[in-house]
């Protein structure tokens, strides 16, 4: 991130996901540092952000809606740089029943199709040195959660109709491995390297307390009367299924956002263990190239943007 700027023009931040769960516990740690300027794409009324926070409207079920925020945001810049943009929104369903305004299924659209063109139509306005996190997840990796994607098929993705339980989870996976690659390809960039652009891919690791996929009271006491303390004794041998809290996990996404953490050189993808930053590789298909520069292309093809 940019470390030379005056104090009158404060480091800006454009976040997604920060009115909940981990990106709230994010928002928090920044708003309240000095020199930063806050700004938060949400949908509907009523949400609560910390003094200071600008928000404006964002629904990431709608392209149109994506398009309109990414506008909004540079007109009310007007010419400053983006110095973070960090993604971190995230839809997860039961099943895949679910369309966006588009006609993409819902987890696919709202997790990586909204994300990837937020992330193209910003990128001109990112400063030099900036920063870029997605958040995405360690369920992408088939040797940590058995029902991750062992091949990538985006127009599936797009238009899945099954509506079994656990293709919901299966969509989720998919969608997080789809950020871990569109980082990559942003990485890769010959522009956004020539100015310093750092790309990442953050793993929260399985983090308590965020309501994601809205359960019911039903499913949130299942959650943590049965499955959490399952979850327990796996962790004793399977790290990955420590359950850690939303302060660490959003702690981690600010400070990678402002630059107070810096992976290894080499290093995209970081994953919070038991509380602690590590950067392990992504699964296989997540460091594959031929998988993902074909996403790309479909995905600027599904956006109406070139590759």
């Amino acid at each position: 991130m940019t470390d030379n700027l005056a104090p009158d023009h404060p480091r800006v931040v454009v976040m997604t996901g920060a009115t909940s769960g981990i990106g709230a516990a994010a928002l928090k740690e920044i708003a309240r540092r000095p020199g930063f300027r806050v700004i938060v794409g949400a949908r509907g009324t009523g949400r609560t952000v910390p003094a200071g926070v600008e928000t404006l409207p964002l629904d990431l079920a709608s392209l149109g809606s994506v398009r309109e925020f990414a506008a909004a945001v540079t007109a009310r810049l007007d010419g400053t740089p983006i110095d973070a943009l960090v993604l971190n929104a995230a839809t997860q369903s039961r099943k895949v029943a679910g369309r966006t305004a588009d006609g993409f299924e819902t987890t696919f659209g709202v997790n990586h199709l909204a994300h990837y063109l937020l992330a193209r139509l910003l990128e001109p306005r990112l400063a030099d040195g900036a920063r870029v996190i997605f958040t995405t997840s360690d369920t992408h990796d088939p040797s940590i959660f058995p029902l991750a994607p062992r091949t990538l098929e985006p127009e599936k993705l797009a238009h899945s109709t099954t509506s079994r339980f656990r293709i919901g989870l299966r969509a989720y996976a998919a969608s997080k491995l789809c950020n871990i690659l569109t980082a990559r390809s942003l990485a890769d960039s010959p522009d956004l390297r020539k100015r310093g652009v750092t790309v990442l891919a953050y793993n929260p690791g399985l983090t308590g307390g965020t309501n994601l996929g809205n359960p019911s009271p039903a499913e949130r006491w299942l959650m943590n009367a049965v499955v959490f303390p399952i979850f327990r004794v796996i962790g004793l041998v399977r790290p990955a299924y420590v359950k850690g809290r939303p302060e660490r996990a959003g702690e981690v996404l600010a400070q990678l956002a402002t630059g107070d953490i810096t992976p290894p050189d080499g290093h995209l993808y970081a994953s919070l263990v038991r509380g602690e930053v590590t950067y392990p590789e992504p699964a296989p298909l997540a460091r594959d190239d031929e998988i993902r520069d074909d996403l790309w292309r479909r995905s600027a093809s599904m956006v109406g943007l070139a590759p």
